[in-house]
């Protein structure tokens, strides 16, 4: 592997982009639908490095996280999130959606995203507060977490975001492809029951408690298991977040609303597929009292007295105001449809989180982003540069993301789960799928529709 020093890495000195991918025989699931766009990208014009950097990054999910297979003729997928051998709901969703658009020219990928589909069904009606699964019915290093376990289940972290990326990855996949096998009656089971544990979470319901022995304390719940208190107001509590850290106040308002725009959308599926207007009509009731709560409860003030969305609420008056890298997150409602990228208070709360008003929010000799306490202090999350660029209509806003992106990949050419600001050497998750993923979609999205700011003679 190609090794930059820091001083090469700072100066963007152009040295040898050797390939970061395996071999061909060593990947895991190849697409020559991906492989003709991966070589339409380098042909550019583009920057040579920026076209290096996504033909590693783009096909990385699909070289080297995939186990693909047919047990009674049905498509199974189960994703591994990459250094961790496990799948996660959100991130296996995340780390296929750029994939999705390729779906029409190969018929094997479309296997693919009805696998993902069986799998994260199979997966919900095991346990749908569970954020992370095994391939197998096999328990795991978390076996011992004061939880019901099941086997098969990595980690029984209820993160509302899990049940939303199950939402969206099969309403974007129904808009691009139409009814099909996946959306059997096991889908429509699945669905009643993430609206089961919705209602419940509207309520500090006694069905889920989680409890870890572990020195960090975002690692478990407080009050022995069930979480910091909330008053019932419509919104559905969230004992962790997409990180997987536990919430400060339960009601985190990103992941509300994720889940306000996703049943919106699945109620239409519920009409289209399965002409079943009743429980259309109780995904649009649902969506609609979180949309009204998240109005009067989700909203508070910077210190200008201009109305911003808070991170985390309690329906009692307790706001937090912050953002955390992982998605969702405040800064990623525009590239999640929740709302437009002009909406004032969106454009206010932005404001308000690309600076030192965010606590997670870190700048240092290799450029500025947002964090998370995941990591800690003074760590940047590629995530949250790839998230600034994809909401913003700032063209010396987006050419600043991709500069920081190409000089803080420590020579790997592949994106990391995080890294010091003032050492980009200093990362943490060299095998990450869905940052991969992410990059990937930016490229494209810019490509598209502002592919000057790729050229390199710009």
């Amino acid at each position: 592997m190609q090794v930059w020093t820091r001083q090469e890495v700072k100066e963007n000195v152009p040295m040898l982009l050797d390939s970061q991918r395996p071999l061909l025989k060593d990947r895991r699931f190849t697409c020559p639908a991906i492989e003709r766009c991966i070589e339409m990208v380098r042909r550019g014009p583009i920057d040579p490095i920026l076209a290096w950097m996504f033909e590693n990054c783009f096909p990385n999910t699909l070289d080297t996280t995939v186990f693909y297979s047919e047990p009674n003729g049905k498509p199974d997928t189960f994703i591994i999130t990459g250094d961790i051998d496990a799948m996660w709901l959100r991130d296996s969703a995340a780390q296929i959606h750029p994939y999705l658009p390729f779906t029409h020219e190969d018929p094997a990928l479309l296997k693919l995203f009805i696998g993902t589909i069986n799998r994260q069904v199979q997966c919900i009606l095991l346990d749908p507060y569970a954020n992370a699964f095994y391939q197998h019915p096999v328990f795991g290093e978390w076996k011992h977490d004061e939880t019901p376990m099941h086997p098969g289940v990595h980690e029984r972290k209820w993160e509302l975001d899990s049940l939303c990326y199950f939402l969206r990855l099969s309403t974007d996949f129904y808009g691009q492809c139409g009814a099909q096998a996946c959306f059997g009656d096991k889908w429509k089971t699945a669905l009643n029951s993430v609206l089961h544990v919705f209602k419940s979470q509207q309520i500090q319901s006694d069905e889920y408690s989680f409890a870890r022995t572990s020195n960090t304390n975002t690692e478990t719940l407080a009050l022995n298991g069930k979480g910091t208190p909330s008053r019932p107001c419509g919104l559905i509590r969230s004992a962790f977040r997409p990180s997987d850290d536990a919430c400060t106040l339960p009601f985190l308002i990103p992941s509300n609303w994720m889940a306000k725009q996703q049943l919106e959308r699945a109620a239409q599926l519920c009409r289209d597929i399965y002409n079943d207007e009743a429980l259309a009509q109780e995904c649009i009731r649902l969506s609609q009292q979180i949309g009204q709560a998240i109005h009067q409860y989700g909203l508070a003030e910077d210190a200008y007295g201009r109305s911003i969305f808070a991170y985390e609420v309690d329906g009692y008056g307790g706001q937090l105001i912050m953002d955390d890298a992982n998605i969702p997150s405040l800064l990623s409602l525009p590239y999640l449809g929740c709302c437009s990228a002009e909406d004032p208070i969106y454009q206010t709360t932005r404001s308000t989180l690309l600076c030192t008003a965010n606590p997670y929010y870190f700048k240092g000799e290799f450029g500025e982003g947002i964090g998370g306490p995941h990591i800690g202090l003074n760590y940047i999350w590629p995530m949250s540069i790839i998230m600034r660029a994809l909401t913003s209509n700032s063209d010396s806003e987006i050419a600043d993301c991709l500069e920081i992106l190409k000089t803080t990949h420590a020579g790997t050419g592949l994106m990391h789960e995080s890294y010091h600001a003032d050492d980009p050497e200093n990362y943490t998750r060299p095998w990450f799928g869905w940052v991969n993923s992410l990059f990937g979609e930016l490229i494209l999205k810019l490509r598209k529709e502002r592919a000057h700011l790729l050229n390199p003679n710009r």
